[in-house]
């Protein structure tokens, strides 16, 4: 009797999570799609890397303000009408693009890669909760690493599906100068895709709505609702250390996935509207390697350790390598069949592993010990998702003030790997700020 119900309740849960599953993705090919997007609005409206730089300020600056809003909209109206919803603010964000397209106006981007955001975090809001609860609590975390390579896997898929519907067409065009008559046409082509886009996730929308996913019960937010919660979760260090090694972390991670392309423009690169895959594709190899090695052979903080000193001797590689050299594509690339790329911008990519593990390997740390206040430490290192709208605004300022030009703008990630080091080996064991 006992097979049979758990059999019904493995059952019972498969069409939920494979919902979940394409919430995941979606949520990853409209994150990571601006690393397409941003060097291809660059070329059409001809931005200074600052500039460029707010396209994803305006998308990961919504999280700063929606997180807390979204978590009250999902206790009045639900989890699944949350999810519709804030696929329905998607939509409208995908719809914006046309006109933005059509005057070529960098503020509608701005107000459309914004809309993007809050729409994306009322949905995050209320799908990673399915993610925990949906199954047995003993399996939480393989169905966390899943959703995390589903997430970055559509980082992978997204940059190639631009390329392939729109950038191919233009690539004779780079490191040239546009006419106006060029320059529309480019604008123009982001028409129908974006509007193909809003349709099939409105489409989406209705589905879930009308899906058989269950509603989740409503938790008491009461440890959301005082500032004195707050205060008091972050008397504990070792949360409030964490919350900033979250911030410099989502910090490094957009700035070597959605800066890669800009920076593969500036180098004459045909297919830099594909460059944010290759950053994708290591992610998900260093999440493949994290569920295979933490714990059965390297604990939690040496993991994070690893990653922060590998992020370190890149990023160097980075700023002191030469844009002329090819030896990690003659090695890597090139026996395999691949294209001939920088060493700097194969480092970049490289990141992507070094990044992988940081996020999975801080929450725990961060929450130790948290106790009754666990839900208000984990607002707070939501809110560290913010770092996506500082990291790459520091990147354009200070690519915009160095000879080395977008190059030098990578030595911001110093400090960020700096700190997530500090985090590995001491900030995360600390109890008290006595």
């Amino acid at each position: 009797m006992e097979m049979t119900l758990n059999s019904e309740n493995k059952r019972s849960s498969v069409i939920p999570m494979a919902i979940v599953a394409g919430l995941f993705f979606i949520l990853g090919f409209a994150t990571w799609l601006n690393g397409s997007l941003m060097p291809y609005l660059k070329q059409i409206l001809q931005l200074s890397p600052l500039q460029a730089s707010l396209i994803l300020f305006s998308f990961y600056i919504a999280v700063t303000f929606t997180a807390l809003p979204s978590a009250w909209v999902i206790r009045k109206v639900g989890y699944k009408s949350g999810m519709a919803l804030g696929m329905g603010i998607m939509m409208l964000a995908g719809l914006l693009f046309i006109p933005a397209a059509k005057t070529q106006i960098f503020a509608l981007f701005l107000l459309a890669q914004l809309v993007m955001g809050t729409g994306q975090t009322l949905l995050q809001t209320a799908v990673n909760p399915y993610v925990v609860r949906i199954g047995p609590e003993e399996s939480a975390a393989a169905r966390v690493s899943v959703m995390g390579i589903l997430n970055k896997g559509a980082g992978v898929i997204a940059p190639m599906v631009f390329t392939a519907l729109i950038l191919d067409s233009f690539s004779d065009r780079v490191g040239i100068e546009l006419t106006q008559v060029q320059i529309d046409e480019m604008a123009n082509s982001l028409v129908y895709p974006y509007m193909g886009m809003a349709l099939f996730i409105g489409f989406l929308a209705i589905l879930v709505k009308k899906s058989p996913l269950p509603e989740l019960a409503k938790e008491d937010d009461e440890t959301l609702s005082g500032k004195g919660h707050t205060r008091e979760a972050l008397s504990h260090p070792n949360l409030a250390l964490g919350v900033v090694a979250l911030f410099f972390y989502v910090a490094v991670e957009v700035i070597a996935g959605d800066t890669i392309g800009i920076f593969a423009l500036s180098l004459g690169i045909e297919k830099y509207g594909v460059m944010t895959s290759y950053t994708m594709i290591c992610m998900v190899l260093g999440y493949i390697l994290g569920i295979l090695t933490i714990p059965r052979f390297i604990s939690q903080p040496t993991a994070l350790t690893l990653s922060a000193v590998l992020g370190i001797l890149l990023t160097l590689g980075i700023l002191l390598g030469s844009n002329e050299s090819y030896v990690i594509a003659n090695t890597l690339l090139v026996p395999l069949g691949g294209v001939m790329l920088p060493d700097t911008l194969l480092m970049i990519a490289f990141l992507g592993l070094a990044n992988a593990i940081v996020w999975p390997a801080v929450w725990p740390l961060a929450l130790s010990g948290m106790g009754k206040l666990t839900s208000t430490g984990s607002a707070l290192l939501v809110m560290g998702i913010a770092g996506g709208a500082f990291g790459p605004l520091f990147w354009g300022i200070t690519s915009s003030a160095t000879s080395l030009g977008l190059q030098g703008g990578y030595m911001v990630m110093l400090p960020c790997y700096l700190f997530i080091l500090f985090y590995a080996l001491k900030g995360h064991k600390i109890k008290s700020w006595k």
